[in-house]
């Protein structure tokens, strides 16, 4: 077996009085893609920037082998440089690899590297990581600010690379397309699954289920201890106070296990009331921002108890939909009509409303006291903020401090205590650990009210939407029964194949006919560049091998190295003619190309 290329070992790691980690380890191999999971404020990030080699551990090792590189991109990455070419390039990528990295995440190498949008820094961040070629790649919460298109792309990214990865994601769907093997951050400690994370759930509930098992013997036997002694021990022999030591660990044993026990969210979530039985009803409505046409004649109805989810490419017009639907913007023409009775509650991805100087009490309490109303009944506030796993010190503390994670959960919390009976959720899932999301699936299931979601996260929309809007980013904009995958299944080719799903004839022949390439893209052309190397280099490693095999004395001698030279040999001329296949194609398409 080989050695791992990055491990820790017994790694512990305390945070003030909290001990994040104790006797962490964890082992990457070469070319394994693997998922961290575990819940916030586990130190799934911090364990990732031990990794990286960015803060020191207390204790226990980190392993690196000798010419191992790594990339690490954070939760919340920084673009420095004049251009996003000069991001990408700055830990040492060449041009051409920079510019193909850019250019497969749908960006201009000459953009400046200032006002960039949410989606724009984390896809720079990805292909300067991609970029490198590093042989361990550390992603953490890489999904988030991108839209499902670009998800796919950066799935293949990591199909295509080969690079380790380790990556840390609330998207279900996602890791379960790219990983092999799962390290669970719980209790202090990793345990490792070398299976996809599809099988995760199955086998954390099992894991889950031995340890209550545990508990419960650890609780009868320390029943049995205090029995013994409480018929008397301070009258036996010396080997009796090594038993009552032993119970006393016991007890120590059983106050960790407590201290351990993970917290649970007590989320909950009411309508208002009953709105009238339609909701909203939109026909023929446009809009457009100058140039930019993001709906063109769209029509839609929505009734009470619907859930619609929005989907779409960043930049297409989701949230803009949201609020013509609203009636927060007015469309350029149609007509918008609202029902009776509404009641919103909207929960924005920019988190615009949360200021970072403001406390987590100011948050939940803006007009002052020390009681929530939630869903019309009183609650203390320490009660209610405990329900959502913030402490009575986290209330005094600045929202700044808060991770991307907490910062959800108190808009959450806020959002919540308010009855309504439409709830917008414009990318709820962003940073939410998968306990979250999955109690926020379950609550929305049961909500009675009208549900309009605006995600990227596949999972959690085929779980929840009675229907899909898509909208292409050309003003297209079409609805469909189901969630995303009845929506790709409904509408093959509408996302102009960016999506990897064969077209349908009728969406192609509706398709206006792509824009032909100017030149072969800079990775047709490297390609071309190494096809040529090899295919020239190529004659003389077989004239190598057939002057082995020319030896009439060989076989007698080494049947083995014989056998080795032949396998050698075919496994050579067939390289040798794909090579040469592959690059008649590319070469057809400069030619025809002109360029």
């Amino acid at each position: 077996m080989r050695a791992p290329i990055l491990a820790l070992k017994d790694v512990r790691l305390a945070d003030g009085p909290l001990m994040l980690f104790d006797g962490v380890d964890l082992a990457i191999d070469a070319r394994v893609r693997a998922c961290l999971v575990g819940r916030n404020g586990a130190g799934k990030s911090t364990l990732l920037r031990i990794l990286a080699g960015q803060i020191e551990a207390d204790g226990g090792e980190r392993n690196l082998t000798t010419g191992t590189t790594i990339a690490f991109v954070p939760q919340e990455p920084e673009i420095i440089g004049a251009t996003l070419l000069d991001h990408v390039t700055a830990g040492g990528a060449p041009d051409y690899r920079a510019e193909s990295a850019l250019s497969d995440f749908g960006l201009d190498p000459a953009k400046p590297a200032t006002g960039l949008s949410g989606g724009e820094i984390r896809h720079t961040a990805l292909a300067r990581a991609f970029a490198e070629e590093p042989d361990v790649i550390l992603l953490d919460e890489p999904t988030n600010h991108l839209d499902i298109l670009a998800i796919e792309t950066l799935e293949a990214e990591l199909a295509q690379s080969k690079s380790a990865a380790l990556i840390v994601s609330h998207d279900r769907a996602f890791l379960e397309r790219v990983t092999k093997r799962c390290f669970w951050l719980e209790y202090r400690q990793v345990k490792r699954l070398d299976d996809g994370f599809a099988a995760f759930d199955e086998w954390s509930d099992r894991m889950t289920a031995a340890e209550a098992e545990e508990a419960r013997r650890l609780d009868r036997y320390i029943e049995r201890e205090q029995h013994w002694m409480a018929r008397g021990v301070t009258g036996r022999r010396a080997r009796n106070e090594g038993r009552r030591r032993r119970l006393d660990s016991l007890r120590q044993d059983k106050v960790d296990r407590l201290k351990d026990t993970r917290s649970e969210l007590n989320m909950g979530i009411a309508s208002s009331g009953v709105s009238g039985k339609r909701v909203v009803e939109a026909k023929g409505i446009s809009k457009a921002f100058g140039a930019k046409v993001l709906l063109s004649n769209f029509s839609t109805r929505i009734l009470r108890g619907d859930r619609v989810a929005v989907v779409g490419p960043n930049g297409a017009g989701k949230t803009t939909l949201v609020k013509v639907l609203l009636g927060e913007i007015a469309a350029d023409s149609g007509e918008v009509k609202l029902g009776t009775n509404l009641e919103v509650n909207y929960i924005d991805q920019a988190r615009a409303t949360l200021k970072p100087d403001m406390t987590l009490r100011d948050v939940l309490l803006p007009l002052g006291g020390d009681h929530v109303l939630v869903r019309g009944e009183p609650r203390h506030v320490i009660s209610y903020a405990k329900d959502f796993l913030f402490t009575e010190a986290q209330l005094r503390q600045p929202v700044k401090s808060l991770s991307g994670g907490e910062r959800n959960r108190l808009l959450l919390a806020r959002a919540l205590a308010n009855p309504a009976n439409v709830m917008v959720l414009d990318e709820p899932t962003n940073d939410l650990d998968m306990d979250t999301l999955d109690l926020l699936e379950d609550l929305l299931a049961d909500y009675e009210g009208t549900l309009i979601l605006v995600s990227h996260d596949r999972d959690f929309i085929d779980r929840l939407a009675t229907s899909t809007i898509g909208l292409d980013g050309t003003g297209r904009a079409v609805e469909t029964p189901g969630g995303w995958q009845d929506f790709l299944s409904q509408n093959p080719g509408f996302f102009g194949g960016r999506v990897a799903r064969e077209p349908s004839r009728a969406a192609v022949a509706k398709a206006p006919p792509p824009k032909p390439a100017a030149k072969l893209t800079y990775k047709d052309q490297r390609r071309l560049e190494e096809l040529e190397a090899l295919i020239a280099a190529m004659p003389a490693k077989l004239a190598a091998i057939e002057a082995a095999m020319a030896d009439p004395g060989l076989y007698a001698r080494d049947p083995a190295a014989f056998d080795r030279h032949s396998r050698a040999l075919a496994a050579a001329r067939v390289q040798l003619a794909a090579a040469e296949e592959e690059w008649l194609a590319l070469e057809e398409r400069r030619e025809a190309l002109g360029k």
